[in-house]
């Protein structure tokens, strides 16, 4: 879980989703990311967050399809930028 300051609510960040080829196509990303929304909001987390890569759009299908969508902050407060720090 992660918190946004925004919303002064805790969130949740879905890190590296994987379905072996032998089971896409049945529901399963559908089916975890419902449990991961059902524990968040048990949670009192205020969204789910992901990301993505540009090149695959079968994840992004998936993903639309559970309603997620690319996020945007308010024009007025600038441009939001992705940045980690690798602690390895």
């Amino acid at each position: 879980m992660g918190f946004s300051t925004f919303k002064c609510k805790p969130l949740v960040n879905v890190h590296d989703v994987f379905v072996s080829p032998e089971h896409r196509r049945k529901g399963v990303t559908q089916a975890m990311m419902a449990r991961v929304q059902a524990i968040a909001i048990e949670r009192g987390a205020c969204k789910l967050t992901l990301e993505v890569l540009a090149n695959n759009p079968n994840a992004m299908g998936s993903y639309k399809k559970f309603g997620f969508k690319s996020y945007e902050l308010d024009p007025e407060l600038g441009v939001a930028h992705f940045w980690e720090k690798k602690l390895e």
